[in-house]
């Protein structure tokens, strides 16, 4: 047994001893948590009941918590005493997509150490130039908007500007989506979480029974995405054949080549997973995350005129950061991404279950118990963060003094913890800090709609329902 934290009074309580919302005989809590409001349902109970807590979907029990030191905890034991849920697993596997994001045990490590050295600082900076021209290019695309007088969805705009840096990055190809209308692998790709978000909180698995027509046209498009990826393959491969003593350009290639070793455990299917995962991972998360630090800036004209300010003295007469030392006189650019996640963290629920009966707490729990762990509402603990309700973005720039009030880091979970901390954090940081940057120097960004009406909706990760932007280009 892992023992984790003893309860105050040295006793013990199993998961049938934790208070749990009234629900319905047999059935528990199923028909009160509707997939997309499900992070506002359990942050709701939380709030009522306390963490942990427990949910009941039917015979199955799922305990809930809050603790960000107990959040941090299980992180670092990942792989070894935690895992993420089962279903999150099978349902990967069903969609050939068992990648970096779902993998367990043994096959983890491997993955992890060739996902992290694509993304690590050192290729990020080399990488730079390609990054910034891509930039560029979805400038010109706002810009064109921007002309017409045209109202942009601003998560989907962020998307194909996602999807074209992490194609060229990771795979060595750029899909252009850019500089398309229709016909884009981001379309197919946006059906991913939502479908995910389903499969994995199902109680049965009906779709390997009966297709819905949602199931059916999620299904269509992963012959598509699947296609898509066998041809990016077939093109790393001939490219490597051309070049037979040239080291790998990218992630793809360098998989490729492990592949290629002998007794290598890198198979082909593991090699189209990960593509798949980094595909919906970079679409999705850095998107959503720089959407919502948008409706943050449209409001609040004090302080785009801040973010102005500091890209003009960054950049200049330029469109884009010119080189990346530059970078880092973007700190509020990325500062307001931070504080953005703070309040809307895109990975709103992290799931969990032990591989051995483990105390967490003062709780005693049996392997392969459910565990989610709400982030945001230590993110808006008092004891962590000064003012928590309030967007302040100086938070993450101020000297950390006695007088500024507290400032808990290990409290801040956007990026999870541990072993498998997100392996994207420092490319979303750059591409955040050159976004921000180019937008607010060359156009005056309004949301066209109360932000009031601004929903979160559970779709695997957390994201807004809408983001209408209108773009005025800056004289």
């Amino acid at each position: 047994m892992a023992y984790l934290q003893h309860g105050a009074n040295g006793t013990l309580r199993t998961v049938r001893d934790l208070p749990c919302p009234p629900g319905l005989p047999l059935l528990g809590n199923l028909f009160q948590l509707t997939p997309a409001k499900l992070h506002l349902t359990l942050e709701h109970w939380a709030e009522r009941l306390g963490s942990p807590y427990r949910v009941q979907l039917g015979t199955i029990p799922i305990t809930v918590w809050t603790q960000a030191d107990l959040f941090q905890t299980v992180m670092r034991e990942r792989p070894h005493i935690y895992r993420r849920i089962e279903p999150m697993e099978s349902v990967m596997s069903e969609l050939g997509g068992n990648g970096l994001f779902s993998a367990e045990g043994e096959a983890w490590a491997p993955q992890r150490r060739l996902v992290m050295h694509a993304l690590s600082p050192s290729n990020i900076k080399s990488f730079f130039p390609t990054l910034a021209a891509i930039t560029e290019r979805f400038r010109v695309r706002l810009q064109d908007a921007a002309a017409a007088h045209r109202t942009l969805e601003m998560t989907d705009e962020l998307k194909r500007f996602t999807v074209d840096v992490t194609s060229t990055l990771a795979f060595g190809e750029d899909p252009h989506t850019l500089e398309q209308e229709r016909g884009v692998i981001q379309e197919q790709l946006a059906l991913i979480p939502p479908a995910l978000m389903r499969r994995v909180s199902a109680l049965f698995p009906y779709w390997r029974y009966v297709r819905l027509p949602q199931d059916r046209r999620f299904e269509r498009a992963m012959v598509r995405i699947h296609e898509y990826i066998e041809r990016m393959i077939m093109r790393a491969r001939t490219r490597l054949s051309d070049s037979p003593d040239a080291p790998p350009g990218n992630l793809l290639e360098a998989m490729l080549l492990a592949h290629d070793e002998y007794a290598s455990k890198v198979t082909d299917e593991l090699i189209a997973a990960n593509v798949l995962t980094l595909l919906v991972a970079g679409e999705d998360t850095t998107a959503n995350a720089i959407a919502w630090a948008l409706m943050y800036i449209a409001t609040d004209a004090s302080l785009q005129k801040r973010l102005f300010d500091e890209s003009l003295t960054t950049m200049g007469h330029r469109n884009v950061c010119p080189d990346f030392e530059a970078l880092k006189g973007l700190d509020l650019c990325e500062a307001v991404c931070s504080e953005a996640l703070r309040l809307r963290p895109v990975a709103a629920i992290q799931t969990f279950e032990p591989l051995t009966e483990v105390n967490v707490g003062g709780v005693l729990i049996p392997a392969g118990t459910r565990m989610f762990y709400l982030t945001r509402p230590a993110m808006l603990d008092p004891t962590h963060f000064s003012q928590p309700q309030a967007f302040l973005p100086e938070r993450w720039l101020q000297p950390r003094t006695a007088g500024n009030g507290p400032h808990e880091q290990k409290a801040y979970l956007a990026f999870g913890a541990g072993p498998r901390v997100c392996p994207g954090r420092y490319l979303a940081a750059v591409e955040m800090r050159l976004v921000i940057s180019m937008m607010v120097r060359r156009f005056e960004i309004e949301l066209d709609a109360d932000p009031q009406s601004i929903e979160e909706v559970s779709a695997f990760t957390m994201v807004p329902n809408r983001m209408p932007i209108t773009l005025t280009m800056r004289s």
